[in-house]
């Protein structure tokens, strides 16, 4: 075997641990860019794609949570655009079974509220809201945007005054 190839059995191992480990974080990243069902269906399937390609690429000098935020917020932007590109075109299809389901719990509005506004947010701001939510430093969210901590920081603070403006209005 050449160096640098993967026996797809163990792909296969490394995506099904990662994806049940990480599906909270690949929920959210769904949520906050699919309005729909199908749109998150859609959007799922893309990201899946994407983190399962991207396994042999992984070199481990990320946290599998930081390099999974990238790869999931990277294919949330290209899908983003694709579908604004082909909105007016495309034909909503059901689903009998969908591939993400959320986890059985009580649903709480203040949530369903606070994913609404997260998804009014642009493009960073969505990405830097849920990697803060999930607790990830400065630094990390930088380095998976590819953007200074400093700008970081900044974005931070400004998206957290425009939620806490929201809520007093709330």
């Amino acid at each position: 075997m050449e160096a640098g190839l993967m026996e797809v059995s163990e792909q296969s191992r490394i995506f099904d641990d990662w994806v049940s480990q990480h599906k909270g974080l690949l929920f959210k990243v769904v949520h906050a860019y699919g309005f729909t069902s199908h749109d998150r269906e859609d959007l799922f399937q893309e990201i899946a794609t994407q983190v399962w390609n991207s396994i042999p690429r992984f070199r481990g000098e990320s946290a599998v949570t930081t390099w999974l935020y990238r790869v999931a917020l990277n294919s949330a932007l290209a899908w983003s655009r694709k579908e604004r590109r082909h909105r007016d075109k495309m034909q909503a299809l059901e689903s009998d079974e969908p591939a993400l389901r959320e986890t059985p719990q009580v649903k709480d509005r203040r949530l369903g509220w606070l994913y609404e506004q997260i998804a009014q947010l642009d493009h960073v701001d969505r990405s830097l809201t849920l990697l803060f939510l999930d607790g990830f430093s400065y630094r990390e969210m930088a380095e998976t945007l590819g953007i200074s901590e400093s700008y970081v920081g900044v974005k931070i603070n400004r998206i957290k005054t425009y939620l806490k403006n929201l809520t007093k209005e709330e």
